[in-house]
């Protein structure tokens, strides 16, 4: 299997194995799939994380507003007593005001708190570290889990506004929001490699050979942005290393040319013949005119 480093910009994002078989459209409809699910995933984690610190979305028409406001515009959250969590609720306003402050006890509060974790840390950049492929699986398995832990805190649902229930049922809006901007078309990327662009309708072989264990590390983006910036022949890991090599060598031969020192030579407790001048009385002759 062919083992990609996908990054974004100069970002790593996951890795993921593919043939040299398999073609270039496929391969990058596949990895634009992945970067959205994890797009998900991460999304649906802040959201929960926020469900559990305050509770379900208030209305839109009611977002922002003080209680002051909500009074004077005679408003009412229709969902606020039929989306309660198990176990009752403790009153926890959200600083925002764009939930209604009614969120679940501690126990169910632990039961999102813990699974949003677990779902982040499937998705993590630090997967990559360990070598391990993101894979639908992977992204599937970890938006199952979420939806049942919701599921367990809120039996009855929630509102058909709060967007963590929008993003289950598929209908989340992203349209002008900096989330939006993050996710990508599968029509309209680009994957590109040592400064060639993966063409579609040709093979992963054309580009990177026929060898199925090559590493290869390449970069999705958006269609118009032009060709990547190649990546760098040496790492900073290993730029790191090597001028700490050469540090240590610039060190070392130092410390030769001190004990190379031969200067001492000239010493005149260093002259072989030195006993034999003082026997003849020769010694400190010097034979050069004054």
């Amino acid at each position: 299997m062919v083992k990609l480093t996908i990054k974004l910009g100069e970002e790593v994002q996951f890795l993921y194995e593919t043939t040299c078989d398999t073609s270039n459209s496929d391969l990058i409809v596949q990895l634009v799939r992945l970067y959205n699910g994890r797009l998900k995933v991460d999304r649906l984690s802040q959201e929960i994380e926020l469900l559990a610190d305050h509770g379900t979305c208030l209305p839109p028409n009611m977002q922002g507003l003080t209680d002051e406001q909500i009074e004077e515009l005679h408003l009412k959250d229709e969902f606020e007593e039929l989306c309660v969590p198990s176990g009752g609720f403790v009153l926890a306003k959200d600083p925002l005001g764009r939930r209604n402050g009614r969120a679940p006890n501690e126990k169910m509060k632990d039961v999102l708190k813990r699974t949003t974790s677990e779902a982040k840390a499937a998705i993590s950049k630090k997967q990559v570290d360990a070598g391990i492929c993101m894979s639908e699986d992977i992204i599937g398995d970890a938006l199952d889990k979420l939806r049942g832990a919701v599921t367990i805190v809120y039996p009855m649902n929630l509102p058909p506004y709060d967007p963590i229930r929008m993003e289950f049922e598929g209908k989340e809006e992203l349209g002008g929001t900096q989330a939006g901007q993050l996710v990508m078309d599968e029509g309209e990327a680009q994957l590109w490699w040592a400064g060639k662009q993966l063409v579609r309708g040709k093979k992963v072989a054309d580009f990177v050979g026929k060898n199925e264990k090559t590493k290869v590390i390449c970069k999705l983006q958006k269609k118009g942005q032009g060709a990547p910036a190649r990546e760098p022949v040496f790492s900073e890991e290993e730029k790191k290393a090597m001028m700490a090599y050469a540090y240590r060598k610039q060190e070392e031969l130092k410390k030769l040319e001190v004990e190379a020192d031969d200067s001492y030579l000239n010493a005149e407790w260093a002259d072989p013949r030195a006993l034999k001048k003082s026997f003849t009385g020769t010694g400190g002759v010097s034979w050069k005119p004054k």
